[in-house]
């Protein structure tokens, strides 16, 4: 590319210089014969000043010497010849020749002979012509002088050129650097460095498109870093789900005598929950929110004994939900399932005893508890890793999860006691607006 540029450059160049200097080198030659004719005619008319009186009288004139001039042309030849044609004096033909005829019947005849630029003036006395004044300089003379402004201006577009090459290559660099710039960044993007950032360079056409490439490098980033997080909280929130289903089946195995249909009953319940989990986190990676409506809590809290009473009684754990008549909230059913999910997912596997699922009236906002009989040590942000004792080891996930899915509602999420373990959702709460008596009902 750079190389393109700098021939473009030079051949524009040397196309405006051609264009430009072709007519002017004619311009310069018309010029300086211009000049060579103007040189001859002061010449002629010094010497016709100088002799009208000698031809007048009779006297052959005695020509003085032309005095070198650093303005004019060298070389210059004067001739006086009589009316008859005959020469006279000076340096010329020995006899007339049609430059010098043609004065007799003009003011000035000029032209070129041989290898000479000749110019003829009349001597007149009176009326009457009493001779004709030839001046002549070589032809070469004229041509040294036209060759030499050609010489200067062939030097001046060499120059020019040469200027245009240097131009052209400072041009190419600041073009061609920053494309390269932002090719080496595309390849990073490529090569998966998102945080990658186009360098802005000035040139309003080349930012625009560094720009374009830094939106796209943030939207992959943040594409992928939602799909990885979409793949910690569904592997998250999926194997609960899957437990239980892979319980009830197993629990199905164990007892041939158990009703097959009710048993492919509970599994297809299961199915629905898993589903309408997945169709929950894939909301939330594509961070779109369901419009927020009142809560049922008692659909809520049946989903919840559905899916957890036979995981924890598998585990010789008890489940107690209370408070389904609690004051009503406004929030999207998938985050709170989601959340409620993630708290009864931490209270199975690192809590102990009962887990109890109670919502109640907190003032202005509806507060469900989620406690066990288990104990998080102290100076320990369940927030900040998953674990409640020091024997496991996690990374926080589902309850980071939970609290940006509680605050994303408008709510609070937050470990309220630490023994027994309570975590308590905080919720908006909307109390029904109450009804206007008329006045014939007043008391």
């Amino acid at each position: 590319m750079r190389r393109r540029i700098v021939t473009l450059t030079v051949l524009a160049a040397v196309l405006a210089i051609t264009l430009f200097g072709a007519p002017l080198a004619v311009a310069v030659a018309r010029f300086h014969e211009g000049n060579s004719t103007h040189d001859l005619e002061r010449v002629a008319d010094t010497v016709v000043l100088d002799v009208t009186g000698d031809l007048a009288n009779g006297r052959v004139p005695e020509l003085r010497p032309i005095k070198p001039d650093k303005d004019r042309i060298r070389g210059i030849r004067v001739a006086v010849y009589t009316p008859t044609g005959r020469l006279l004096a000076g340096n010329g033909p020995p006899s007339e020749d049609r430059y010098v005829r043609e004065a007799h019947y003009t003011d000035m005849a000029t032209g070129t002979r041989d290898d000479e630029v000749v110019l003829a003036v009349p001597v007149l006395s009176g009326q009457s012509l009493v001779g004709v004044v030839r001046a002549a300089h070589p032809r070469s003379e004229l041509d040294a002088q036209i060759r030499l402004t050609w010489i200067k201006m062939i030097v001046l577009a060499g120059l020019a050129i040469g200027a245009s090459w240097l131009i052209g290559r400072r041009i190419a660099t600041r073009l061609a650097r920053p494309l390269e710039d932002l090719a080496a960044t595309a390849e990073r993007l490529g090569e998966g460095d998102f945080t990658v950032r186009a360098r802005r360079t000035g040139v309003r056409e080349i930012d625009q498109v560094a720009e374009a490439l830094d939106v796209t490098s943030e939207r992959i980033g943040e594409t992928l870093e939602r799909e990885r997080t979409f793949s910690s909280d569904a592997s998250h929130q999926l194997r609960t789900p899957l437990t239980g289903l892979r319980l009830q089946l197993e629990a199905a195995l164990e007892s041939p005598d158990r009703d097959p249909y009710a048993t492919i009953r509970d599994g297809i319940a299961s199915a629905d929950r898993l589903e309408r989990t997945i169709d929950d986190l894939l909301a939330l990676a594509k961070q779109t929110r369901a419009p927020r409506a009142l809560l049922d809590l008692g659909k809520l809290f049946e989903e919840v004994r559905q899916t957890w009473h036979g995981l924890l009684a598998g585990r010789g754990r008890a489940l107690r939900i209370s408070g389904r008549d609690a004051l009503p909230a406004r929030a999207a059913d998938a985050a709170v399932r989601q959340v409620l999910a993630v708290l009864l997912d931490n209270a199975a596997t690192h809590g102990r005893g009962t887990v109890s699922v109670l919502a109640r009236d907190a003032g202005d906002a509806l507060a469900i508890d989620v406690s066990d009989e288990g104990t998080i040590p102290d100076g320990r942000d369940p927030f900040a890793t998953a674990d409640r004792t020091e024997d496991h080891e996690g990374n926080g996930i589902g309850l980071r999860l939970a609290r940006s899915l509680a605050e994303a509602e408008g709510g609070r999420l937050r470990l309220t006691s630490p023994s027994p373990t309570t975590f308590t959702l905080l919720l908006p709460a909307e109390r029904p607006t109450p009804k206007k008596e008329g006045p014939g009902l007043a008391s």
